[in-house]
């Protein structure tokens, strides 16, 4: 089954509609400090397989990175391992700080 893409309109109008999402960012901790989601957690993609427990099974989850690449190998990797609710955040948190959030610093 394929990944579902969020444009960064659909995310923004799931935080509103439902702030329990689980926003999992999996760039490095550079890119982390320098630009991300309020509320979102880190967890680098490297370290998804050792830190699988920390995701959860019984809420929505949107995987964000730089571009929306290593979120959707991510993504892939979550649905392989038996997690249902994943969505990716399609253009990544550059395209968020375009369109939503222009205090977000592009990089």
């Amino acid at each position: 089954m394929p990944i579902s893409q969020y444009t960064p309109q659909q995310l923004q109008q799931h935080l509103q509609d439902d702030p329990s999402v689980f926003l999992l960012d999996v760039r490095e901790p550079h890119e982390f400090a320098y630009a991300k989601i309020a509320g979102s957690v880190l967890i680098p993609l490297q370290q998804i397989p050792a830190r699988f427990d920390e995701v959860p099974v019984d809420r929505d989850v949107v995987v964000i990175c730089h571009h929306g690449m290593r979120s959707q190998q991510a993504c892939n990797f979550l649905q392989h391992s038996g997690l249902q609710r994943l969505f990716n955040l399609k253009g990544g948190i550059d395209a968020w700080s375009v369109i939503c959030d222009p205090s977000v610093p592009r990089y």
